[in-house]
């Protein structure tokens, strides 16, 4: 991952995550992310509306940003991809916990109760920036 386009997600908690519609409009969505080495990891539910965009179209644009989504920095592009693997879902759960701590615990403690009743699961997003050939090629 490029370095100039990471240093910004330092010391940050959460990134505003920019998905494309099959029609090409955005949707930003504020979410918790975890970094290791030159991969931000989101975990999510896995039928939400920015899993099933990702899955249709991995381009994606980040930025730092508060709770509620104010950006903080600048637009990213980067490269999206889903991990329904339960390796990957208690990976990024890992990295949470490290960096969130017993926030993130209680929210996972709710958000277990919740998918049981819904009858939904935990995916892993990793998102990294693309290599300098593959920007230039786009």
């Amino acid at each position: 991952m490029q370095e100039a386009g990471l240093s910004q997600f330092r010391d940050q908690r959460f990134l505003s995550l920019e998905t494309f519609r099959k029609s090409g409009v955005g949707v930003k969505t504020p979410v918790w992310f975890a970094q290791e080495g030159d991969t931000l990891y989101i975990w999510t539910v896995g039928d939400s509306g920015k899993v099933k965009r990702i899955r249709n179209n991995p381009r994606v644009n980040i930025a730092p940003c508060k709770r509620f989504g104010k950006v903080k920095g600048e637009w990213v592009p980067a490269e999206a991809s889903v991990d329904a693997s339960d390796a990957a879902v208690r990976h990024v759960e890992t990295l949470l916990r490290r960096k969130l701590g017993l926030e993130f615990a209680a929210f996972r403690l709710i958000d277990r109760l919740r998918d049981r009743r819904r009858k939904s699961h935990r995916v892993c997003v990793k998102v990294s920036l693309p290599s300098a050939e593959q920007a230039a090629s786009k």
